[in-house]
């Protein structure tokens, strides 16, 4: 298995645009749910990244590396299937809580097996420069969605808001876990 670095870094600027159209919407979404469930979180997302640490010796190889990828990105996809199926409630803040907690804590190794993988100075330019564009775009994209929903259709509740976002959302997962399967490519 190898790595096609330019799918790779479309890849992971897609899915940085991702991060960015989420960014408003999580405290929309989160609104259910008690302050202490966040410290809960911390606490497990903490103590699961050690543990993901101490798995490197077996986990920091290609075919892990895509195996965990494509793990995280069907997870967003479920969480944001999940929040067009149930898009209101404190089980659904919850779900969508957990979800989230579960791709941070992959999020240290896939950083540290992106520097590992990709090796050469130039790439690893090309591909922060790809996130930073990426999450710049989200965010652009997510205020510019926001004000088309009030401006356009008079869509001034925050919930229908998030819930017309996660379309567009399930959309982009689904190009993402695309450009991932392309990212990755088996030796002959």
């Amino acid at each position: 298995m190898r790595i096609r670095p330019r799918y790779f870094i479309v890849y992971k600027g897609v899915n940085s645009l991702f991060t960015g159209l989420t960014v408003g919407a999580v405290f929309t979404i989160y609104a259910p749910l008690d302050p202490s469930v966040f410290s809960v979180g911390g606490i497990v997302l903490a103590l699961g990244m050690l543990w993901v640490a101490r798995l490197y010796e077996k986990i920091l190889n290609l075919k892990a590396f895509f195996r965990i990828s494509l793990f995280v990105e069907w997870v967003m996809l479920m969480m944001v299937a999940w929040y067009l199926l149930r898009p209101e409630g404190k089980t659904t803040a919850l779900a969508v809580y957990a979800g989230y907690q579960l791709t941070f804590l992959f999020g240290s190794y896939l950083v540290r097996a992106e520097t590992l993988f990709l090796r050469r100075k130039a790439l690893l330019s090309r591909l922060d420069s790809a996130k930073q564009i990426g999450y710049l775009a989200g965010m652009v994209l997510s205020w510019l969605f926001y004000r088309a929903l009030v401006w356009g259709w008079g869509i001034k509740d925050h919930g229908a808001q998030v819930y017309a976002l996660h379309f567009l959302l399930f959309g982009v997962e689904l190009l993402i876990i695309f450009l991932l399967l392309r990212a990755f490519e088996k030796r002959k």
